[in-house]
């Protein structure tokens, strides 16, 4: 552990990982400590308000640091235990409950989205035509592989502005007062940015897999998460809302971006939202998401737990995305492909950081981060509320950790 504790520690109901000294894991405590000091210059230089960063290799926490302040607008300094918003890191979490539902037997990765939410039968391709929109069918049912590795055809209305896209800006989908089934009744009732199969576009497909996982569970998809991955791995701390009494804990950003001068609003972790977004609607801490990265990497069980199957892991962490899949994004690292609910990386070279074979990962708007490098028994988690530095400080993060790695 490293000698700058945080001044609070990790709750109770969340158990730590075991710690151990850098060296006895193959770290190099001088390199990692390296990596907080270039964090910390960070924070002087005012790009940064507060981060988190923990390094495990071997089942082992090799170094957690808390840097920074928890919000720019107070002293407290940033905690072990601070809660943040973890918005698209939510996806894995979900996309590994709609896997569990798979190996229960309640349906297959080929089934029809429509199956279980009639409104998708007959969805339309928006074909954009001399500025306006044309309504083309679809060439196939969009399908629940579809919408784990983003080729659905659905996208976000912050990833462009096409005219499908500004149909999406011009709704409610952002609001977090329709509840899931509202939400995908109305995505449904939206054109696709194209056919399904056809491109990757990030997208609100995992708030549609959360709302496949209530109809097929009955249970909200909240009360399905609790019940089936994060109690059993005692994230504690991961929810869709946390309690007044956390209030104290709340990780916050600058109020305006220190690098492009926008306003930064994010939404109240305090508030209850009826819809529980499986896209990116979760709040939780550094320490409960290294569990669930523990479990990942240990193939899909902890402390004896099992929550996936290692075979169905293996299958979630490959490349689903076929060579005539269209990829035009910059979520999408050059190197790279898309699994199911992860990026993964396919070659050595090509992508501008370091990084293993197989190593899959994803991260959120805010700039929460992690990534699981299996040929290597490594995992790190990264959180901080910075989104106009998130991708600059991912790409610095990973040359910082493998800088690290003996």
């Amino acid at each position: 552990m490293n000698a700058q504790t945080a001044a609070r520690q990790t709750t109770p109901q969340t158990p730590s990982l075991p710690d151990a000294k850098p060296e006895t894991i193959g770290l190099s405590s001088v390199r990692l400590q390296r990596m907080s000091d270039a964090f910390k210059r960070e924070v002087d230089k005012g790009t940064l308000p507060g981060a988190t960063v923990m390094v495990a290799r071997r089942g082992q926490v090799g170094w957690f640091d808390a840097i920074g302040r928890q919000s720019p607008a107070a002293t407290t300094p940033m905690a072990h235990d601070s809660i943040f918003r973890i918005f698209s890191m939510t996806k894995p979490i979900v996309s590994v409950g709609i896997m569990m539902l798979v190996e229960d037997g309640h349906f297959i990765l080929g089934d029809p989205v429509a199956k279980f939410i009639p409104e998708f039968a007959d969805q339309k391709v928006g074909v954009e035509n001399n500025g306006k929109l044309e309504l083309v069918p679809a060439k196939r049912q969009m399908t629940v592989q579809d919408l784990l590795r983003h080729t659905s055809g659905l996208t976000y209305d912050h990833t462009g502005n096409g005219l499908v896209q500004q149909l999406y800006q011009q709704s409610r989908l952002r609001s977090r007062k329709i509840t899931n089934a509202e939400h995908a009744a109305m995505i449904a009732g939206m054109p696709l940015i194209c056919q399904p199969g056809a491109e990757w576009n990030y997208s609100r497909s995992t708030d549609v897999l959360g709302r496949i996982i209530e109809v097929v569970s009955d249970k909200s998809l909240g009360a399905f998460l609790t019940e089936r991955i994060l109690a059993p791995l005692q994230m504690a701390e991961t929810a869709f809302h946390t309690a007044e009494a956390n209030a104290a804990r709340l990780a916050e950003p600058f109020a305006t971006d220190p690098w492009n001068g926008d306003k930064v609003q994010l939404f109240n972790m305090l508030e209850k939202p009826a819809m529980e977004s499986g896209g990116g609607g979760l709040v939780s801490t550094t320490m409960d998401y290294a569990r669930f990265c523990q479990m990942l990497l240990n193939g899909g069980s902890l402390d004896g737990n099992r929550i996936i199957g290692r075979k169905t892991l293996e299958l979630m962490a490959s490349d689903h995305l076929a060579p005539d899949v269209k990829v035009d994004s910059p979520l999408m690292p050059p190197g790279h492909g898309f699994g199911l609910g992860f990026a993964v990386r396919t070659h050595r070279g090509i992508a501008p950081f370091p990084g293993s074979l197989g190593q899959f990962f994803w991260s959120g708007m805010a700039g929460t981060f992690f990534f699981i490098d299996p040929a290597e028994d490594l995992f790190t988690v990264f959180m901080m509320q910075g989104p106009g530095q998130r991708e600059y400080i991912r790409n610095m993060l990973r040359d910082l950790v493998y800088a690290a790695v003996e």
